[in-house]
């Protein structure tokens, strides 16, 4: 479910194993130029298809009908607008969300919104996660995915249809977890992409992420209290990667901003979604509530939102680290 960069990289994944997926696309136009071409003309246009083993669909009745499993890839702010054409019951469906970040407006993980608007079972919801950029699952570069679901056993059996050569999976029960730890890793990867913009070099960047790890921890602690490692690949290196990698667009947005563009000449120039963004004000917002100290988050935000000058709250942002 989506056409962007990811949706393709997991569909190229799942194509490995499976015979014929279902694929929603939004506009028909996109649809017909990617049987044309034969890959998407959008995103990852490197990337080959066999078309005959899929069956595209701008109907998402049609998809969510004739299939069991819907992995959904759309960015969250778009979710709702999507799900809104909805006719068909999703409660009986298996649910995963490649999605990292928040339902807008709600508040809510993308598994919550799943289980209380759809009424979808907890034990049906899985997520993915793990440092895992498109760009290197088209060039078929070794990646390893995490997939969280409450009921173990379904998620080795989803687990077991990612696998492959250059796709090396896990499961771990922490979906609620993983998911905050997706959104708040886009965050972090923003506030590094504006120290780079703003000249600070690796020695302080190293410092960043290690602060940004803390604080993921607490704010973790507090929304959903539970024995996890966040040292696992799911959390530490999906943090690691979308800070450091020149293939993270919050990264890219980040340091775009830094630099002196505003919020909207850089998403304007970007053309692709940076989740970080929404994300942000999402956490921002749950925050008010919870209470967690977030020094990076609460610098992002007021960057991103009641336009600080970056270079003055970075400033502020260093002298409360150590």
């Amino acid at each position: 479910m989506g056409g962007g960069s990811w949706a393709t990289a997991i569909a190229k994944i799942i194509l490995t194993q499976a015979e014929s997926i279902n694929w929603y696309m939004r506009r028909d136009d996109r649809i017909e130029e990617f049987k044309r071409l034969g890959h998407n003309p959008a995103y990852l246009t490197s990337v080959r298809f066999d078309i005959r083993r899929i069956n595209f669909s701008s109907d998402i009745n049609k998809v969510v009908k004739e299939s069991d499993t819907l992995i959904f890839v759309t960015p969250s702010p778009y979710l709702k607008s999507h799900l809104k054409k909805l006719k068909t019951k999703l409660k009986d469906k298996f649910i995963v969300t490649a999605i990292k970040g928040i339902v807008p407006d709600e508040n809510l993980i993308v598994s919550d919104y799943f289980h209380q608007m759809y009424d979808v079972p907890e034990e049906n919801i899985a997520v993915l996660a793990g440092p895992c950029h498109a760009e290197e699952v088209a060039l078929e570069r070794l990646s390893y995915l995490t997939v969280g679901c409450k009921d173990i056993e379904k998620a080795k059996m989803f687990a077991k249809q990612l696998a492959g050569h250059y796709i090396k999976t896990s499961v771990n029960p922490d979906v609620a977890g993983i998911e905050y730890a997706s959104v708040l890793k886009n965050v972090y990867a923003i506030a590094a992409g504006i120290c780079s913009g703003l000249k600070y070099g690796d020695n302080f960047q190293a410092v960043l992420v290690s602060n940004a790890l803390q604080e993921m921890n607490r704010f973790l602690n507090t929304v959903h209290p539970l024995e996890r490692c966040t040292n696992d690949s799911a959390y530490l290196g999906d943090l690691l990667v979308t800070s450091y990698s020149n293939f993270s667009r919050n990264r890219v947005f980040g340091t775009m901003i830094g630099k002196g563009y505003s919020v909207k000449s850089a998403q304007i120039e970007m053309e692709m979604i940076a989740e970080g963004y929404y994300g942000t004000k999402c956490i921002k917002e749950l925050n008010k509530h919870l209470h967690v100290n977030m020094p990076i988050v609460d610098a992002v935000y007021n960057i991103l939102y009641e336009r600080i000058s970056p270079m003055i709250e970075i400033k502020l942002l260093t002298d409360s680290f150590r």
